[in-house]
């Protein structure tokens, strides 16, 4: 959590209990005896939690129901797809309600249980974890490398990126920070498109490293742009969190989400 939502979790504490855990200064912030005290209370109620949930865990009974997942196609088809499918064997009840847009799903109506999903702020009233960077090239169809780099170069090449579904896409403030001149000959409405489209030769376009591992199709024509980078995030709201479907879901994926 950032220090703001800390600080107001914080501050509700100390008005629920009457009284200050914290010395507030300018150096920062010191416990106080009654905190220290209060942690050693805390310790044991979180290892009664746990032990409680391992006896909930080793029951026999078998996770059913829908949970509702939003996310993009770029990271549905190249993260969550094949994570699920390791989740299909270990819980055979289970059904899911996927939606892939680039519209952020309001989990706070419940309009999704879980969102994966690409951003450097994730909300605040959320509940998440952050799975990693997502680190991206420029790409060019494998038999066309060496002359989309020179039209790269001279200024000339064909880019595909993001439409104006996407306009602050990092990628898109890359290529007009480094290429002011160049405009999209083609632009889509997702990042797996742009990907499909520079494999068959359309030409450059930026796309993320775990959606082009593994595609003997297309070829790396930079390092990583570290500036176009952004970060994944799982999130789900605090209520929904503690329904064993959706923990169920949540906890796998966290556990099996990577990025390289």
């Amino acid at each position: 959590m950032d220090p703001s939502t800390v600080f107001r979790s914080l501050q509700r504490i100390e008005r629920g209990l009457g009284c200050a855990l914290f010395a507030r200064s300018r150096s920062g912030y010191v416990a106080t005896d009654l905190a220290a005290e209060l942690v050693e209370y805390a310790e044991l109620a979180e290892a009664a939690l746990e032990s409680a949930r391992s006896s909930v865990q080793a029951a026999p009974s078998l996770v059913s129901g829908t949970v509702r997942i939003a996310t993009t196609d770029t990271v549905l088809h190249g993260l969550v797809a094949p994570a699920l499918r390791g989740l299909a064997r270990l819980h055979p009840l289970l059904a899911y309600d996927i939606h892939s847009g680039n519209e952020l799903a309001n989990l706070t109506r419940r309009d999704a249980d879980i969102a994966v999903r690409a951003t450097r702020r994730p909300p605040q009233h959320l509940v998440g974890k952050r799975v990693g960077s997502i680190r991206v090239a420029l790409y060019a169809a494998r038999r066309l490398a060496s002359r989309a780099l020179k039209e790269v170069e001279s200024g000339k090449a064909d880019w595909i990126a993001p439409d104006d579904a996407l306009p602050e896409h990092p990628s898109v403030v890359w290529r007009k920070r480094h290429y002011p001149k160049a405009v999209a000959r083609y632009r889509v409405n997702s990042i797996l498109s742009v990907l499909e489209l520079t494999a068959l030769g359309l030409g450059v376009g930026i796309v993320p490293i775990f959606l082009a591992e593994g595609r003997s199709d297309i070829v790396a024509l930079t390092e990583p742009l570290e500036e176009a980078e952004t970060e994944l995030w799982l999130l789900t709201h605090p209520e929904a969190r503690h329904l064993r479907r959706v923990s169920t879901v949540y906890s796998f994926l966290a556990q099996t989400l990577k990025l390289p």
